[in-house]
């Protein structure tokens, strides 16, 4: 009988230290991008409401976008 091969490998994450947890950097990236939307679509826009809808949105996608691409090891 034979088995075939199984090659195990480990994805090595990037991630950053905060406050002694472990945060994945797609996170980080993707609260740092909703901030940054925010805060422009507060100053072209003058809306909260459009500021906040856009910027979760955005932060959203990003977020998982760093998943996907962790997923796969695209990173």
């Amino acid at each position: 009988m034979t088995t075939a091969g199984m090659e195990t490998t480990t994805r090595q994450s990037r991630v950053v230290d905060i406050a002694g947890t472990a945060w994945p950097l797609y996170k980080i990236e993707a609260l740092v991008v909703g901030l940054l939307v925010f805060v422009v679509a507060v100053v072209v826009v003058q809306s909260l409401q459009v500021a906040v809808l856009s910027s979760a949105a955005i932060a959203a996608v990003v977020w998982l976008a760093g998943l996907a691409r962790q997923a796969t090891g695209t990173e």
